[in-house]
């Protein structure tokens, strides 16, 4: 992939009144939500069995088009930690590239959103081999002409350690990650920060919703568990980590980080990330040595927030035109 590096320069970001600093370019979505509908461009859904055993079923839909464009990738989009394909940075992303005529697809990780009716199971950060049975498993008319991806927060971590596991043979052509948490275990001690209360707090009440929602399976214990944990990092511990073979929580955090697979991605992956998001730390992102892997290309602005970017120039988040741009890159 050939880049403009003039285009991906993180100072062109300049957030817009009245989002200063990081807390409120995070919350900006919540506090005036944007336009949610994708009119005129048409949707329909989609059902992908994972062929695992379980009978779980991701639910996602597919978005194309009004003035379809030739020769453009299908972009899956991955949601973040307790989102769907209903949140706002979904959306926003999802508008941006059907108006550029590209196909979406936006992805319910497994338990989330409408996902969560058709499954048993349940998400986390380290689930790669559910993105991997999804492409496996998409119609050949889809994935014809190319696919992209964009994951955003958890979701984003979910794509990096896919991207670092398949290396050059992932199937897709580009990727990018906006606000990845990549190393899980000081992301979570950082939430956990009495400055990030609300946060914190916000955040484990939906993930507790989320895994008892009905139509999970979920035994007796593991609900008392789910009720009683009063952190992420215990919620990891007595429910996420023991479910899914890890010995706790901090082994969980050290398995699944994306810093144990970045080295090796082989794909052109943009990696959006602003050193002043209030969820994670911004050393993780300006100490790690970029110079290492010419696949990945850094965009770290000093401010966004997390899934932020809200700037000034456009009501569009910087985020989405800066991947927008980047795979646009890729096809030409």
């Amino acid at each position: 992939m050939s880049l403009d590096p003039p285009s991906f320069d993180p100072s062109s970001f300049r957030p817009r009144f009245p989002w200063w600093g990081g807390d409120l370019q995070t919350v900006a979505n919540v506090l005036i939500p944007p336009r949610i509908d994708l009119a005129p461009h048409v949707s329909e859904r989609l059902e992908v069995d994972l062929k695992d055993g379980t009978g779980d079923r991701l639910v996602c839909t597919l978005d194309r088009p009004q003035t379809p464009k030739a020769g453009t990738p299908l972009c899956l989009l991955i949601h973040g930690l307790t989102g769907s394909q209903e949140s706002h940075y979904i959306y926003s992303m999802a508008r941006t590239l059907l108006d550029r005529g590209c196909r979406v697809l936006r992805v319910n990780l497994r338990g989330a959103g409408p996902s969560r009716p058709t499954c048993k199971g349940q998400y986390y950060a380290g689930r790669s081999q559910d993105f991997r049975a999804l492409l496996a498993e998409l119609p050949i008319a889809l994935s014809a002409e190319g696919m992209v991806a964009v994951g955003y927060s958890l979701g984003g971590a979910m794509l990096l350690k896919f991207l670092g596991e398949e290396g050059g043979t992932c199937g897709l052509e580009a990727a990018a990650s906006v606000s990845a948490p990549i190393d899980l275990s000081l992301t979570c001690r950082n939430m956990m920060r009495p400055r990030n209360t609300l946060y914190h707090r916000h955040i484990l009440g939906q993930m507790k919703i989320e895994a008892l929602a009905p139509a999970a399976e979920v035994s007796a214990a593991e609900r008392e568990a789910v009720l009683g944990a009063r952190s992420v990092w215990a919620y990891d511990e007595v429910f996420i980590a023991p479910r899914h073979g890890f010995a706790g929580a901090e082994d969980y955090y050290e398995q699944c980080k994306p810093l144990r697979f970045m080295q090796v991605i082989r794909v052109p992956t943009l990696v959006i990330a602003a050193l002043d998001d209030p969820w994670i730390p911004g050393p993780l992102y300006s100490g790690y040595d970029w110079a290492q892997n010419p696949s990945l290309t850094p965009l770290l602005p000093r401010h966004g927030g997390h899934v932020g970017f809200h700037g000034s120039g456009g009501r569009k988040p910087w985020s989405d035109l800066m991947v927008a741009e980047f795979f646009s890159h890729g096809r030409n």
